[in-house]
């Protein structure tokens, strides 16, 4: 079920907190709600991904301890739970908010195609990684009904394909010869192919975040023009990640250098100290 994966699924939280509706304890209540949902329905494709790709992970130095490869775990008690982990959140999700059940059945079921099919897709693959991110913050609006913002997606996006990007890189540096019988879609990337997109994708987050924190809709609706001071923290935690990349050959797994790197744990939390300074004092 892979419980330190659901740090990902704090997303939904972003339209709670640059709503300022943080200390509204019905938003809360429901934007925890949502976190929690998101949570099972992911665990619920990871137990069917492990399924799907029980074979190649045996190739991974890592994934092969798993449960499912490692065999500890039998294919049948892992689709019965990974089916039962789905029925429950969705049904919820129902009497919560309709649009929220749409978001969440559209998450489902796009990581379900990505698992079969759309992980060996050139480009797509990495795209489809990103969209997931974008569901989670499009529910996070949804459930708390506040007026999606498009930057709220953009910024989304741009962050989420440079992490994707990256976790392509390590398996394909990492794996080298192995990368193909792990994941086919390795042959369609490069290292230099990679890095030109992480490239791109650095300056494009950078520009769209400061292009946020400096547009005049943002400010007159938030009533502070200071967010522009959260840049330099961007900058540094968008920096150091590629540090953690390309010099100490992480970012195979995001989730676990967000949670096991301190000066990046300690950026993440002034980031978050400052803006909810900025927005709600």
């Amino acid at each position: 079920m892979r419980p330190k994966q659901w740090i990902k699924n704090t997303v939904v939280f972003a339209a709670l907190i640059f709503s300022q509706k943080l200390f509204q304890p019905k938003d809360l209540l429901s934007s925890s709600l949502a976190f929690c949902l998101f949570c099972l329905v992911a665990s619920s494709v990871y137990l069917c991904n492990d399924v799907i790709d029980k074979e190649e992970d045996k190739l991974h130095p890592y994934k092969k301890f798993r449960p499912i490869p490692s065999g500890s775990l039998s294919t049948k008690t892992a689709i019965t739970f990974s089916v039962l982990l789905a029925i429950f959140p969705l049904g919820a999700a129902v009497l919560l908010d309709g649009r929220f059940f749409v978001i969440l059945a559209a998450y489902y079921c796009i990581n379900l195609a990505y698992s079969r099919y759309l992980k060996h897709i050139v480009i797509i693959d990495v795209m489809i990684i990103a969209l997931g991110f974008v569901f989670r913050a499009i529910g996070g609006a949804y459930i708390i009904q506040v007026e999606i913002s498009p930057w709220l997606i953009i910024c989304t996006t741009l962050l989420a394909l440079f992490l994707g990007f990256g976790k392509r890189r390590h398996e394909l540096v990492t794996m080298k010869e192995n990368a193909q019988g792990h994941r086919p879609i390795l042959t369609e990337y490069s290292p230099y192919f990679l890095d030109q997109c992480m490239a791109v994708i650095t300056a494009s987050t950078v520009v769209a975040y400061s292009l946020y924190t400096m547009s005049d809709d943002v400010v007159m609706k938030l009533k502070t023009d200071n967010l522009n001071l959260t840049i330099p923290f961007v900058l540094y935690g968008i920096f150091r990640y590629l540090y953690l990349v390309h010099q100490k050959k992480e970012g195979g797994d995001p989730t676990f250098v967000l949670l096991t790197d301190k000066p990046l744990l300690i950026n993440i939390g002034l980031w978050i100290l400052t803006s909810c300074i900025l927005l709600y004092l």
